[in-house]
């Protein structure tokens, strides 16, 4: 064990190494009612974490964080399953030591109601940086929309991002959209939707996102059962993978059309477990970790780097409820 956390759902580590951030997914009901976003410092020399500090989220269930593309805040996405509050995106300040502050700008959005139970409020699942650092795309599954920001510290370090124009981009009512990922050149973006569990394909150019495919990778399955979860592309852009945790708990391998990124599926690949919240390619591509929440387990998997194609288990390793994994790259 790296480190004792409360409910640590989502890891973020800096583009330096020296810094992991972690949300700890706590709410009404739990032992922690409070949301929770903790610093660690790393040890270059055996990868041990140190406490920096932790500081409240101002939301429930934070499940989501990433870094500007500045270093100077960290944005979180407090989900809030419970109606009221409901969630939000929250900006924290973040010092060069990696100490966080309270958070400075809190954002909600007004819920779509499609889904009575599920989107009575909004649900803020990710927040990720464009490209070029210039603007923040906020996945709300309880609103049916990407909200986009404009980001600048400078002009108001108080309240770095104001709405962008566009400031929100629709998907199919009902969808849940949950996580966003730019292609290595920045032209494009796909995103998972959660409870329709599908991936939209975007082209993007100075903070819009047009949509140009959306690709059902549940097919068949009943509604109630659909929860789509994780997307990661290889290395080398060739390939996009995704989770569902569904009744079927598989990933699908999509082949990605290099001009449009257009998806063409290629696999479909049991995850041997029970819900499949998040998953890694580690830095070789030889291999793909998957964190199987319920199953208490991480499945090792073969991947072959030139077809994209998943092999046989080669490991599992138990762990109570995995939910994140991230790589550490050896400097």
């Amino acid at each position: 064990m790296a480190a004792k956390a409360d409910n640590p759902s989502w890891l973020t580590v800096s583009k330096d190494q020296k810094h992991l951030f972690v949300v700890n997914e706590n709410g009404p009901g739990q032992q922690d009612p409070v949301g929770r976003v903790s610093s660690y410092s790393i040890d270059p020399r055996n990868y041990q974490l140190t406490l920096v500090n932790q500081v409240q989220s101002l939301g429930n269930e934070p499940t989501h964080a990433s870094v500007a593309a500045d270093g100077r805040y960290l944005f979180v996405a407090n989900y809030s399953v419970v109606e009221d509050p409901g969630g939000s995106l929250a900006v924290l300040p973040l010092d060069a030591q990696g100490k966080l502050s309270a958070p400075v700008q809190l954002s909600g959005h007004p819920a779509s109601r499609v889904n009575p139970e599920r989107q009575a409020s909004n649900h803020v699942h990710s927040v990720v940086s464009s490209p070029d650092g210039n603007y923040v795309f906020v996945q709300d599954l309880g609103a049916d929309k990407v909200f986009a920001y404009r980001y600048d510290s400078k002009a108001n370090p108080e309240r770095p991002l104001t709405p962008a124009n566009p400031a929100s981009v629709q998907l199919p009512p009902g969808s849940g959209p949950r996580h966003l990922l730019f292609s290595a050149d920045g032209k494009h973006a796909w995103l998972t939707t959660e409870m329709s569990a599908q991936v939209a394909v975007f082209d993007y150019h100075d903070g819009q996102l047009t949509q140009t495919q959306l690709v059902d990778y549940a097919v068949g399955q009943p509604v109630s059962d659909k929860a789509g979860a994780a997307l990661h592309a290889s290395s080398d852009g060739k390939f996009l993978y995704v989770s569902n945790r569904g009744t079927a708990n598989q990933l699908v391998v999509f082949g990605i059309d290099p001009a449009t990124a257009h998806l063409k599926e290629l696999q479909r690949r049991s995850v041997e477990g029970d819900h499949p919240r998040e998953f890694s390619l580690d830095p070789t591509g030889k291999f793909l970790l998957i964190a199987n929440q319920k199953s208490n387990e991480i499945v090792v998997i073969e991947r072959d780097p030139n077809t994209g194609l998943l092999g046989k288990t080669v490991q599992k390793l138990p762990i109570d409820a995995p939910s994140d994994l991230k790589f550490l790259v050896r400097q």
